[in-house]
């Protein structure tokens, strides 16, 4: 991992002066307007809590205060810096992304990557970018979270959510309980499952002998430690591809990646769903039309991306074994043997470039409600659940990101808990998780919120209305005092 990457120059300071100026032309952050609530601890109710401060939290909680909806929490497991991939597990030197995609702005010009990179480079340097920084991302990430007074609590993590009447119990890593309206569960791509582990005769991801030995690439690697080793990797796209690179880049003598298929995925679908349309209205579309999108998604698979792949033909060491799946791993004291379709391979030190799964089951801080979690399989054919089991166990979600009940009335407050990470790919299309759809998917899920706010406090807002004095006319010749006036106004 790397340092913290804020940046200060003085473009970037005269920059947050007219960001912070827009903002205040804006009016943000408005009033107020939800009322409070007290909880049975005596303590004012939280109206939401979002857990992760990556690039979807940081986006969701200034959509909220944006909302007018203050009287929030946004709580980061990891330290200030190492939020989200980009400073622990994201070992690529540029965004897949193109420069010109916008979201954590939430439609503001001055927020912009092309404004904070151009207040630091200038239009010429803006137009010689290629594509951007990994880090440079992370900078202009946490330059907006200062900029629009997000305020993140970093080293505070989730336990576990309860139902308690009409609100959620909230277990914190500091040791308090907190009652919440609405729970935003922010917390990144494997936020709805967790690492995918291949299953081998000999192999068992507990297994106290993996340390050092065997690896997720979306675990803590000290590439330092791998400088002449030998390195399979179970993988050929991106996240695969990038690690065995960073290896031989840190010393390893030799990466070879794997992979069943017998050619590497040619054609990245998602670059023709990548527009307003799409991303405004795959979530509005039937079950029929959502299932037949992301089933074709996943059996077409996603290429690495272009950059990835030069980068490895330029490193002596690199190699892609095609058509070769892996049939067991055993972990010996001197080696990690790995058995192939092809024959057997020895390995000084194994990565697995397996991803991650979406399995609801395995959020263990939502294990209060997750039997009870509707998922795609109970709306679809035995046959089809059959043919598709992966994208079988997604969450099927509202249209706000909200979690539903299986069978409904067994799970109270369910429907108070969105998932705003990758487990709602399906439902929505990809509004949590990659940058094209993220302003679509942060405005969706803030009004979700706002709707449900409103909807649940109507008297009390009713009352206020109904009670408001503000007279209009007192100024001039025409006021009349309450007690003279006919009917209601």
């Amino acid at each position: 991992m790397d340092g913290v990457v804020e940046r200060q120059s003085a473009g970037l300071d005269a920059l947050e002066k007219v960001a912070r100026h827009d903002l205040a032309r804006l009016n943000y952050p408005p009033a107020d307007w939800v009322p409070q609530r007290t909880g049975p601890d005596g303590k004012r109710v939280l109206d939401v809590l979002v857990v992760g401060a990556g690039m979807c939290g940081q986006t969701a909680g200034f959509g909220l205060l944006r909302e007018g909806i203050r009287n929030i929490r946004v709580i980061e497991r990891n330290t200030h810096g190492h939020e989200g991939p980009w400073n622990t597990t994201a070992r690529m030197p540029i965004l897949r992304s193109p420069k010109h995609l916008t979201g954590p702005d939430l439609g503001i010009p001055s927020l912009t990557f092309r404004a904070w990179y151009e207040a630091q480079y200038g239009l010429d340097g803006w137009d010689r970018l290629y594509k951007i920084a990994r880090l440079d991302w992370l900078s202009y990430l946490l330059w907006v979270r200062k900029v629009v007074d997000l305020e993140v609590e970093n080293g505070v993590s989730l336990l576990s959510v309860a139902p308690a009447g009409e609100l959620l119990e909230v277990q914190l890593s500091t040791g308090e309980t907190i009652f919440v309206r609405k729970l935003v569960m922010a917390n990144g791509r494997d936020g709805s499952g967790g690492f995918r582990w291949p299953s081998f005769p000999s192999f068992d991801p507990n297994d106290p002998k993996r340390t050092g030995r065997v690896f997720h690439t979306l675990e803590d690697i000290d590439f330092a430690k791998l400088v002449g080793k030998r390195i399979g990797i179970l993988g050929v796209l991106a996240t695969a591809i990038d690690n065995g690179c960073t290896a031989l880049e840190a010393g390893a003598r030799e990466a070879v990646c794997y992979a069943r298929r017998p050619h590497l995925p040619q054609v990245n679908k998602s670059k023709g769903a990548s527009f307003p349309g799409f991303q405004r209205g795959q979530g509005m579309l039937d079950d029929d039309w959502r299932w037949k999108i992301y089933t074709y998604m996943l059996s077409a698979g996603s290429p690495p991306p272009h950059e990835s792949v030069l980068r490895a033909q330029k490193l002596p060491g690199f190699a892609f074994r095609f058509a070769e799946p892996w049939l067991d791993l055993a972990i010996e004291p001197d080696a990690v043997t790995v058995k192939t379709t092809k024959g057997t391979e020895r390995f000084d030190v194994v990565l697995m470039g397996t991803g991650f799964e979406v399995d609801i089951a395995r959020v263990k801080e939502l294990s209060v409600f997750t039997p009870n979690v509707k998922l795609w399989a109970d709306t679809r054919p035995a046959d089809e659940v059959r043919a598709n089991a992966e994208a079988a166990r997604y969450p099927y979600l509202g249209r706000g990101f909200e979690l539903e009940e299986r069978i409904a009335g067994r799970t109270p407050r369910l429907g108070d808990i969105h998932l705003f990470n990758w487990g709602s790919i399906l439902s929505q299309g990809p509004l949590a998780g990659d940058i094209p759809g993220l302003f679509v998917g942060a405005n969706r899920l803030v009004q979700a919120i706002s709707h449900a706010l409103f909807r649940e406090d109507v008297e009390r807002h009713v009352q206020n209305m109904f009670a408001q004095e503000d007279p209009e006319l007192a100024p001039t010749d025409y006021f009349v005092p309450r007690d003279k006036r006919s009917g209601t106004l």
